[in-house]
């Protein structure tokens, strides 16, 4: 005996609304839109500058112009000639928080300004804590400093973009 399938061809509805749903996109965009920053600036027009370092800490600059460089791409672009973020990290230092120096804070405080040629836009200073357990040797504590200091370089520049958007 041979079985014979006796469905119907095509798959009928549910195949027809795939494709309905195919050709519409589902909804999704794939293209940022940035919220436009002080003095109508778009985050497409934005070049950000390295910041300036004003701490013993010699990654801190680094780490909050790559994170302000990320914010805005993520809002919709950098790499523009227009304007310009520039800025300073004013402080960067870690001290135990707990009685027996199993928790550690890390205080971050960065200054940044949104500039148009000679004209400034907007200026910010933010500051930013972030926690880290003690590791069990120096190595491992300053490797939990440093993702710490990442973690608060990245908070920041969250903070300074959200500070320069248009109200």
């Amino acid at each position: 005996m041979r079985a014979r399938w006796r469905g119907r061809r095509g798959g009928g509805p549910a195949l027809l609304l795939a494709a309905l749903l195919l050709a519409s996109g589902c909804g999704y965009q794939l293209a940022a839109r940035g919220t436009p920053l002080a003095g109508g600036v778009g985050p497409m027009h934005v070049t950000v500058r390295p910041f300036e370092n004003r701490t013993g800490d010699s990654e801190a600059g680094a780490f909050v112009a790559a994170a302000v460089r990320e914010e805005l791409a993520r809002r919709g672009g950098e790499g523009g000639s227009d304007a310009r973020l520039e800025g300073v990290v004013e402080d960067s230092r870690a001290s135990p928080s707990s009685p027996n120096g199993a928790t550690w804070r890390l205080g971050l405080t960065v200054w940044g300004k949104l500039a148009d040629g000679t004209r400034t836009i907007a200026e910010a200073r933010v500051v930013r804590e972030e926690e880290f357990l003690a590791g069990q040797d120096p190595l491992e504590t300053e490797g939990r400093r440093r993702l710490a200091l990442r973690r608060a370089a990245q908070a920041a520049a969250r903070d300074l973009v959200e500070r320069f958007e248009a109200p």
